[in-house]
């Protein structure tokens, strides 16, 4: 498979499902659930196949494509994989897999709930394989107008209206990305002067060492894409969209938001700010790792007091989006390959909360926790799986969260020790809130008025199955995704000891 285009093949596996969509009758809810279920397996496969196939010892852009698009404005459907982007692209295949089933009983407008499901997955997908930026432009705005039509159409009205909590996630959205356009413009026509001009991601990292973009250029636009990403990451204070995004979003969209779309920012941070910008990185560095510190024990005061199971798990994400702060603010190997691995680690485990919470919420009707207790008794499954997702956000030894947890904090340390600490202290309020909820949701009494609440079985059984496996699997051979994010962090070596080395013009204003 040399000469195969695998990431065209991964990326057209979806859009060839919503084709098929597209002609189906409305009235065959059954194949379109099929052929949403087997497009993603598909998918799914094709992205095992490529994350065994990739060349750890190679390392390197590797499955690349590059086909010039736009000649005029340097614009080329170039695509490329290393160990950095390869496990968010499984991640966003193994979470875009389990939404389907989690979406099974979607019987209203299911045609046009499958479709947008599908666009998302192609949205995240994208911005993770290619390697020009303005088609990662493309890709991150297709995940915009089909989120606020599934949240509006398709959502909850519990705590907030589906129809403001769809408004304000899209606002948020739409702000970080004109933010991120700005600085893709400013970049673009500063690394190169005309006729030269590309937005080939190699090339426009090439720009700093060629001396094309001063410290200035670089600090400014770096603040540009800090916005734009950060708000994205949920980084303190733009974080409020979140929450209340996730409580309302039908179970399908918050996974994906939680587990992939957050992502996308810290990704952003690294392949974008990091490569493109390293100067604007080291100065911006210190107050993303005081932010950071405000992220994680901030959300995790809020998360303390929730009593709704999704806000709960919204405001834990946001604090755990500050361990992935701290680990590339500190700048070194160690801290970013745990805030990449951290990435991967979060994403399984809060797509897998979100969607038992959704089964808890179909057979109980209710998602406040003081209302619920000794679900173990009838729903010892979704307990189980409970149980997996909650030791994993807590940091078990044994299940994916902690290496990337304990690799962050060995980086951070170096360069932020006191912040580090303050962020190490944000454990115990995990451990704090996911143990109180553990306790008040599954254990206790039997409760009588829940013993008509069956079991997930079938195919609401597959979540639990394919993501509880990847948290246990990757927590017991750690180097199953260590190695391979490693691959692609280790040749970022010499930039991050050049930088550590380098003083800076403004450089001391955060300090």
């Amino acid at each position: 498979m040399a000469n195969f285009p695998l990431l065209t093949a991964i990326l057209l596996t979806p859009i060839c499902g919503i084709l098929v969509l597209f002609f189906l009758p409305r009235e065959a809810n059954k194949m379109m659930k099929m052929i949403a279920a087997v497009t993603m397996a598909v998918a799914l496969g094709l992205t095992v196949y490529a994350y065994w196939a990739y060349d750890v010892a190679l390392a390197g852009m590797q499955f690349t494509e590059d086909i010039p698009w736009v000649a005029d404005l340097g614009v080329h459907y170039a695509l490329g994989v290393d160990g950095i982007s390869l496990p968010l692209l499984l991640l966003t295949m193994l979470v875009g897999f389990s939404t389907v089933f989690v979406s099974w009983n979607v019987n209203e407008r299911p045609k046009e709930f499958f479709i947008q499901l599908l666009v998302l997955v192609v949205g995240a997908a994208g911005t993770f394989v290619t390697q020009d930026l303005l088609i990662f432009l493309l890709f991150y705005e297709l995940w915009v107008i089909p989120t606020y039509i599934m949240t509006v159409v398709w959502g909850s009205d519990k705590r907030v209206t589906k129809e403001y909590a769809g408004m304000k996630l899209t606002i948020y959205l739409l702000i970080g990305s004109a933010f991120l356009l700005a600085g893709v413009v400013a970049l673009y026509l500063n690394a190169y002067p005309a006729g030269l001009r590309t937005f080939s991601m190699e090339a426009l990292a090439q720009a700093h060492a060629l001396g094309n973009l001063s410290e200035h250029v670089q600090i400014v636009v770096f603040f540009l894409l800090l916005i734009g990403f950060g708000s994205t990451l949920s980084m303190w204070p733009l974080y409020s969209w979140a929450p209340d995004g996730y409580a309302a979003a039908p179970t399908g969209v918050s996974m994906l938001h939680a587990g992939v779309l957050k992502k996308v920012g810290g990704y952003g941070l690294i392949r974008v700010g990091l490569l493109v910008l390293p100067l604007g990185a080291k100065f911006w560095a210190p107050f993303i790792a005081l932010v950071a510190v405000v992220n994680i024990l901030y959300a995790a005061f809020i998360t303390l007091v929730q009593k709704d199971l999704k806000y709960l798990v919204g405001y834990s994400s946001i604090s755990h989006m500050g361990y992935v702060l701290i680990g590339f603010a500190a700048l070194n190997v160690i801290s970013i390959d745990g805030a990449v691995a951290n990435m991967f680690a979060h994403g399984v485990m809060c797509a897998l909360f979100f969607a038992l919470i959704g089964q808890v919420y179909d057979k109980t009707q209710t998602r406040h926790i003081p209302d619920l207790g000794g679900l173990a008794h009838q729903m010892p499954r979704v307990a189980t799986g409970l149980m997996i997702a909650g030791m994993s956000s807590l940091g078990l030894p044994g299940l994916v969260g902690f290496i990337p947890e304990f690799t962050i904090f060995v980086g951070a340390f170096k360069e932020y020790p006191f912040y580090t600490l303050l962020a190490i202290s944000g454990i115990v309020f995990t451990a704090l809130y996911i143990l109180r909820v553990l306790a008040n949701v599954l254990f206790g009494p039997r409760r009588e008025e829940f013993d008509a609440c069956r079991d997930v079985s079938g195919v609401e059984l597959i979540p639990l199955v394919v993501l509880g496996t990847v948290l246990v699997v990757f927590g017991v051979f750690p180097q199953l995704l260590m190695g391979m994010v490693n691959s692609g962090v280790e040749p970022l070596m010499p930039l991050l000891n050049q930088l550590h080395a380098a003083p800076t013009l403004l450089g001391g204003v955060f300090q």
